[in-house]
C-alpha cells in the first residue's frame, strides 16, 4: 500500500482526518473473486456508487490512492463553507450599526481560530466517509493504493489483481493552473492548498473571478486581506445571469476588493519576499504585488496513470468519454463525477452515481441528460440557478418570457437588511411552464430548490401560486413571481368580462335570498 499522505498543517484535527480517510496502518484486503462492481476513486461519486451498490447486495471493491471523501470533504465544499461562514460572522459583527449593534471595525478577528474550527468540523464529518465505516458497516473491500487497469475486466492495486463484472471510474478532478510564465517558481495556492494556511496573507492576489475565485476573494477580504481579483474576461462570473453578476461585482468592490476585469496575467515572479504578477489591461502594463497568489480558474479531470488504454476506455482533454447512460467505450466500465462530466458539482456526482448503479448493475437505461441540475455560488449574496438562462432559450429557439421580483419588494428581505438581489424565472412563452430560474439572495441556495422540484416534476408556476408560503420569508419572492404571472393572464378582454359580471352583481339586491333581483 502507498504511504498515508500528509495533511498540512500537522494538527490534532488533521491527524484525526487522516486516520479516518487514509489510515497509515491500513491492511489491503485479499481480492474476493469476481466483484460485481469495482469503484476507482472515493470522492462523492465513488462513495455513493460503493455504498449504494453494497447496500443492494453487490460485492464491491473501492480503490482510493489519496484521501477518501475526495475534494468535497478535504479541499472543497466542507472547508470552504466553514471558512466562508466564519468570514460572514465577522462581517455581520462589523456591520451591525443599522440594527443598533455597536462595535463596528473594532471587532477582532482570529484567523487561526477560524481555520482551527474549520479543521475540527471537517475531521468530525470525515467519519461518514472513513475507510473503517465502508469496510466494517457497509461491507465494502477498501483498497488504499494506486489502481491501474491491466485488462478490460481487471484492475491491479499494489500487486493485487481484482476481477470485475462492472467497474466505475470516479477519479474526480484537480485544481487547474494557467500556463503563466514564472507562476510555478513564484509559488501559488489553489483550492486544494489554501485551507492549509495558518496565517492570514496581508495581500492576496486571486486569479480567476469564477465561483471559486469570487467565494474565496470575498472571504479573505472580510478576514482582512487586501485582495486583488483578476479576471481576463470583461466581467465576473461569466456563466451567470448578467444582472446577478453585476450585483455581486458591486458588492465585492464595495467591500474593498480591487477588481481587475479584462486583465491578462502575463508573468509571475518572486521578488524578495513578495510575489509579483505582471498584468496587461487595455494595452497597458502594470504590476500587482502580493504575499500570496491564489489560482481559481477551474478544474481538470484525473485520467492519468489509470491504464485506460489497456481497458479500452476512450478519453480526451475533458476526461473520460461517456455515453448518455454513463457507459464508456468499454461496455463493462462506466464513469461518473468530475472525471467525465461538465457540471463539476458534488450534488451532480451524487446524482450520476445513482444512475450508474441502476445502469451498470441492473440493466437500467437512465440518462444523464434527464437530470435537472441546480447550482449555487456561495458568495454573499449567493447566486443560485437551475435550468436555462434567457440566452440559452434564445439560442435553442425557445420563445420565453421572463419575470423578476427584486428583494426590495419582499418584506422579510427588507426586515433582514438583505435587499440586494432578486428572484427571476423564465417561462415558455404563453404558458406557466418553468424553463429556468435565477435567485440572488443571502440564502439563494436554499431557495432555488422549489424551482428545481417544479422543473423536475413538470409543475408550472400556477402550482407555486396555489402553494401557501409562510410569511414573512424571503422565499415569498418565488410566490410573488407566481402572482406576477397570474396577473399577466388578466387580459383586457377578460378584465372587461369580469368587470361586467361584477357590475351585474352590484345591480341585484344584497338581500338576494329574500327578494331576488329587483325588476
Amino acid at each position: 500500500m502507498s504511504g498515508a499522505p500528509a495533511i498540512a498543517p500537522d494538527t490534532p484535527e488533521n491527524r484525526e482526518l487522516r486516520d479516518n480517510v487514509h489510515p497509515s496502518d491500513w491492511a489491503l484486503p485479499q481480492p474476493a473473486g469476481c466483484y460485481n462492481l469495482v469503484v476507482i476513486g472515493a470522492g462523492t461519486a465513488g462513495l455513493v456508487c460503493a455504498a449504494g451498490a453494497a447496500g443492494l447486495g453487490a460485492r464491491v471493491a473501492l480503490v482510493e490512492r489519496h484521501l477518501m471523501g475526495g475534494d468535497c470533504l478535504n479541499y472543497g465544499c466542507v472547508p470552504s463553507k466553514g471558512l466562508i461562514r466564519a468570514a460572514r460572522a465577522l462581517f455581520d459583527a462589523r456591520n451591525g450599526d443599522e440594527f443598533g449593534i455597536r462595535g463596528g471595525a473594532g471587532v477582532g478577528c482570529d484567523f487561526g481560530a477560524a481555520m482551527e474550527r474549520m479543521r475540527r468540523l471537517r475531521s468530525s464529518l470525515s467519519r461518514h466517509d472513513s475507510a473503517r465505516r465502508f469496510r466494517d458497516e457497509l461491507g465494502v473491500d477498501v483498497f488504499l493504493g494506486e489502481a491501474r487497469f491491466t485488462a478490460r475486466d481487471r484492475v491491479a492495486v499494489d500487486g493485487r489483481e481484482i476481477s470485475f463484472r462492472k467497474a466505475a471510474i470516479c477519479t474526480g478532478g484537480r485544481a487547474a493552473a494557467p500556463p503563466i510564465p514564472g507562476l510555478a517558481e513564484a509559488g501559488y495556492l489553489t483550492s486544494e492548498t489554501v485551507f492549509s494556511l495558518t496565517e492570514l496573507p496581508r495581500r492576496l492576489a486571486v486569479i480567476g473571478a469564477g465561483p471559486i475565485g469570487c467565494e474565496l476573494a470575498q472571504a479573505f477580504s472580510r478576514f482582512g486581506s487586501r485582495v486583488t481579483l483578476i479576471e481576463a474576461a470583461p466581467g465576473i462570473m461569466g456563466r451567470e445571469d448578467r444582472d446577478a453578476a453585476d450585483i455581486l461585482r458591486k458588492v465585492l468592490m464595495r467591500e474593498g476588493i480591487d477588481l481587475l476585469t479584462g486583465t491578462t496575467v502575463r508573468a509571475a515572479a518572486q521578488r524578495g519576499s513578495d510575489k509579483v504578477l505582471r498584468l496587461e489591461r487595455d494595452g497597458a502594463a502594470t504590476e500587482v504585488t502580493a504575499d500570496a497568489i491564489l489560482v481559481g480558474v477551474g478544474r481538470a479531470a484525473n485520467t492519468e496513470g489509470l491504464g485506460l488504454e489497456a481497458a479500452g476506455v476512450a478519453y480526451g482533454p475533458g476526461g473520460v468519454t461517456i455515453s448518455d447512460t454513463l457507459q464508456t467505450s468499454n461496455p463493462r466500465i462506466y464513469a461518473a463525477g468530475d472525471c467525465c462530466f461538465p457540471f463539476k458539482f458534488t450534488h451532480t456526482a451524487d446524482a450520476l452515481a445513482r444512475i450508474l448503479i441502476a445502469n451498470a448493475l441492473f440493466m437500467g437505461r437512465q440518462k444523464a441528460s434527464g437530470l435537472v441540475i441546480p447550482w449555487c455560488t456561495y458568495t454573499d449574496p449567493e447566486i443560485a440557478h437551475v435550468g436555462l438562462y434567457e440566452r440559452d432559450a434564445r439560442e435553442r429557439g425557445i420563445p420565453a418570457s421572463t419575470l423578476t421580483v427584486p428583494l426590495t419588494e419582499v418584506d422579510r428581505a427588507v426586515l433582514d437588511g438583505e435587499t440586494e438581489g432578486f428572484a427571476r424565472v423564465h417561462l415558455r412563452a404563453g404558458t406557466d411552464r418553468i424553463i429556468g430560474a435565477t435567485i440572488v439572495a443571502r440564502h439563494a441556495g436554499e431557495m432555488i430548490n422549489e424551482f428545481s422540484l417544479a422543473i423536475t416534476s413538470g409543475l408550472g408556476l400556477g402550482t407555486i401560486a396555489r402553494t401557501i408560503h409562510p410569511y414573512p420569508t424571503q422565499a415569498e419572492a418565488i410566490k410573488k413571481l407566481a402572482d406576477a404571472h397570474n396577473r399577466t393572464r388578466l387580459t383586457p378582454f377578460l378584465k372587461r368580462m369580469l368587470g361586467a359580471w361584477l357590475r351585474w352583481q352590484r345591480g341585484g339586491s344584497c338581500d338576494a335570498g329574500k327578494g331576488g333581483r329587483k325588476p
